[in-house]
C-alpha cells in the first residue's frame, strides 16, 4: 500500500465547528419560508449535503424547494455569520502545520459554496495550507458522488493510492470509497461513530491531532 501524501478534507464538522451557525441559519430560513419545523438533530444530519439538495431530505413531499431554500439560506447566513462565528476544532492549525512540514499536500472538498469556503478559511487562518479548494457549486453532482475527488485528483495530478479523504459525515466516507481512495472519519463533528464505521471508514479518529498517527507523510 502506498504512503499517503495527499489529504482531501471536508470543511464543516472536520476543520471548523459551524454547526451552531448552520442550525440557526436553517431554522430562520424554515420560519421565513413557513416550512414544517425540523429539529436541530434533523438539520445536523443533512450537513455535508449540497444546500439545494437538503429539502429533498427534510421535506421530501414538497417539490421544487431546492433553489428557493438555497437563496433564503444564503441571505440568512450572511446576516448571522458574524453573530455566530465559525471556530476551528482543537489542534487543526498545529496538526496541518506538522503534516505540511512532513511533506503532505492538502485540498478541500466541501458542499459549501466556493466563495463561502474561501472566505471562512481566510478568516480562520487556514487558506495558505490548501493547494486547491472545491465547493459544491464547482461540481454537477454532490456528495457521496465522487465527482469532487476525481476533479481534485485530475487538477492536481494526485494519485489515488497516495490520497485520503477525511470527513465527519457518512457522505464524506462514501465519496472517498466511491472514488477508490482511503478514508478517515472524525467523531468530534456532526456524524456518529457507528455510522462512520458502517460506511466502511478505513480509519476513525476522535481528535484532529490523531491524524499524525494515521498519516505519516
Amino acid at each position: 500500500m502506498e504512503k499517503i501524501k495527499n489529504i482531501i478534507f471536508d470543511f464543516d464538522g472536520t476543520l471548523a465547528d459551524t454547526s451552531q451557525l448552520i442550525v440557526a441559519t436553517m431554522q430562520r430560513s424554515i420560519e421565513e419560508l413557513q416550512l414544517p419545523f425540523r429539529t436541530s438533530e434533523e438539520i445536523k444530519a443533512t450537513i455535508g449535503i449540497r444546500l439545494e439538495e437538503i429539502p429533498s431530505y427534510l421535506w421530501p413531499d414538497i417539490p421544487e424547494l431546492g433553489e428557493k431554500m438555497a437563496t433564503v439560506y444564503r441571505k440568512n447566513f450572511e446576516l448571522l455569520k458574524d453573530e455566530i462565528p465559525a471556530t476551528l476544532f482543537p489542534g487543526v492549525k498545529e496538526t496541518l502545520s506538522k503534516l505540511k512540514e512532513a511533506g503532505c499536500r492538502f485540498a478541500i472538498a466541501t458542499s459549501r459554496s466556493r466563495k463561502s469556503v474561501e472566505e471562512l478559511t481566510r478568516q480562520l487562518g487556514l487558506r495558505d495550507f490548501f493547494t486547491y479548494m472545491l465547493g459544491g457549486d464547482d461540481v454537477s453532482e454532490g456528495k457521496p458522488n465522487p465527482e469532487s475527488i476525481f476533479k481534485i485528483l485530475t487538477e492536481l495530478d494526485w494519485l489515488k493510492d497516495e490520497t485520503m479523504m477525511v470527513g465527519d459525515m457518512v457522505v464524506d466516507i462514501l465519496m472517498g470509497k466511491n472514488a477508490g481512495i482511503r478514508t478517515c472519519g472524525v467523531t468530534y463533528g456532526n456524524g456518529k461513530t457507528l455510522e462512520l464505521e458502517e460506511a466502511g471508514s478505513d480509519f476513525i479518529i476522535s481528535d484532529f491531532s490523531n491524524l499524525t498517527e494515521v498519516i505519516q507523510c
